[in-house]
């Protein structure tokens, strides 16, 4: 498994909070934590900028990736706006979590509860070359369900 060094710093009033850790020998996803000051509600059908009180410098050619936590989707329909949510290589900012609960019930935010989980990705940039045609496939510009369900 290839290693990439993320240095990360975390803020002064939030040292109580545990820094993101791998859950399990081959998790790829690091979990993120609330850095809420206090419990707070997310209301269903509501959406939250959630803090983390981290910042991380990621290498050059690579991002992180901020994701949802299956177990709090399934449970209490709870994910992110904009998943994955892209941490580029310059952004040197907090890391928030753009929460949004889906499910019925109110959501009880904690101080230090795993919200999402970061995945460190490497990144291929495209270069983009115009042309008149392109190629034909079986597909073509069949899209959204032309396959069917079964």
């Amino acid at each position: 498994m290839k290693k990439v060094i993320i240095k990360i710093r975390q803020a002064g009033d939030c040292k109580d909070i545990a820094l993101p850790k791998y859950m399990s020998e081959s998790a790829s996803g690091l979990d993120l934590r609330a850095a809420v000051k206090e419990e707070t509600v997310l209301t269903p059908g509501k959406r939250m900028l959630v803090p983390t009180g981290l910042f991380i410098e990621v290498p050059p050619g690579y991002e992180a990736e901020v994701r949802p936590r299956s177990g709090l989707a399934v449970k209490y329909g709870l994910s992110i706006v904009n998943a994955p949510g892209t941490i580029d290589a310059d952004y040197r900012g907090e890391i928030g979590i753009i929460l949004i609960n889906l499910g019925e019930e109110p959501f009880i935010i904690r101080r230090g509860e795993r919200i999402a989980q970061m995945v460190i990705k490497g990144i291929v940039r495209a270069e983009l070359v115009e042309g008149n045609e392109l190629s034909e496939t079986g597909r073509s510009s069949g899209g959204f369900g032309h396959t069917g369900t079964s």
